[in-house]
């Protein structure tokens, strides 16, 4: 497996001769000329998460990427889209991707919850190799070799995040959507998740526009 970071949330994960780009959103760049794609997966619908200023021309770049989303996504953006429920599973070749979750964290009680899109990449025989959850601290049922794990957020507290660290318990986790804090702010919540992680996990920083083989 190979993940490249763009910042964010979004992640290219190159995985059983797949290439899937996550969430390429407004705080994320570097991503805008990548081709090849296998599938563009939008988590959720907010523009930290799909820019909508430049998701046309990476789709325009890829033809061939199928374009996956939660259900209020597939529904806004219309012709080509496809909603990826809870409990859905849809195969790229060898590559098994699996949907979990379907609700945005709560940011306020007073504002309305969106769909959100759990993404499991594996195998059948291991479904999460790789998790994406977007803006969820939904906890997938089954062993997580890769979490792609929210840190900073205004629908979360670092406890919080401590807490769907532990409770994942992933052999490796990657540290996403911090792009609303300064870079000089970022070791704060890097160090905390770091000493606190579940015996076992290694936590690992890819920085932005850097990738690491796992």
């Amino acid at each position: 497996m190979r993940i490249a970071h763009f910042g964010h949330s979004c992640l290219l994960v190159e995985l059983h001769g797949k290439r899937v780009l996550f969430d390429p959103g407004t705080f994320s760049h570097g991503f805008e000329g990548i081709t090849g794609l296998d599938a563009i997966a939008v988590t959720h619908q907010h523009p930290d998460h799909i820019d909508p200023q430049r998701i046309e021309a990476l789709i325009e770049a890829n033809p061939q990427a199928r374009l996956l989303s939660d259900p209020q996504t597939a529904e806004q953006r219309g012709e080509g889209w496809e909603a990826v429920h809870a409990g859905n599973t849809l195969s790229l070749g060898e590559l098994h991707i699996t949907g979990g979750g379907g609700r945005h964290a709560v940011i306020h009680p007073e504002l309305p919850v969106i769909d959100n899109t759990v993404f499991q990449l594996g195998t059948p025989e291991d479904p999460a190799q790789l998790v994406h959850p977007g803006d969820s601290l939904w906890v997938p049922p089954v062993r997580v070799g890769v979490l792609a794990t929210p840190t900073v957020a205004p629908w979360m507290k670092l406890s919080e995040a401590v807490d769907y660290l532990r409770a994942v318990n992933p052999r490796t986790a990657l540290p996403i959507h911090f792009g609303l804090i300064r870079e000089e702010a970022q070791g704060v919540y890097f160090g905390r998740l770091t000493e606190m992680a579940p015996e076992g996990t290694e936590f690992r920083v890819v920085r932005e526009e850097d990738s690491v083989q796992l």
